[in-house]
């Protein structure tokens, strides 16, 4: 169920599509964002829009009614590998993402 929600979300940040990124995104993460700083980050991190395919899950933890996937990331330009986070609960019966970072 994550690995689909992750490959959208790598797919739709090396193309810079913002109304595309957060599609996903609970309601509170999405009034969040702001598009701005979002549209932002796509033009200035390399690594934002240099995101490769090949993934690995590396772990599954749940805390209260949400669930937190751990990513090994790799860019497609940048040597070395980077930790993908995805925080998945439900809103209104139905799976969204609450946070995503890579760090």
């Amino acid at each position: 169920m994550a690995d689909p929600l992750w490959r959208d979300l790598v797919k739709y940040s090396n193309e810079a599509k913002y109304g595309e990124f957060v599609k996903s995104f609970a309601r509170s993460l999405a009034l969040a964002m702001n598009q701005v700083v979002v549209n932002h980050q796509f033009a200035n991190s390399e690594l934002a829009r240099n995101l490769s395919e090949d993934v690995d899950c590396l772990g599954i933890i749940r805390r209260g009614e949400h669930v937190t996937v751990l990513y090994r990331q790799r860019s497609t330009r940048k040597p070395g590998e980077w930790l993908g986070r995805l925080v998945l609960g439900y809103e209104d019966g139905e799976v969204r993402i609450f946070a995503a970072s890579i760090f």
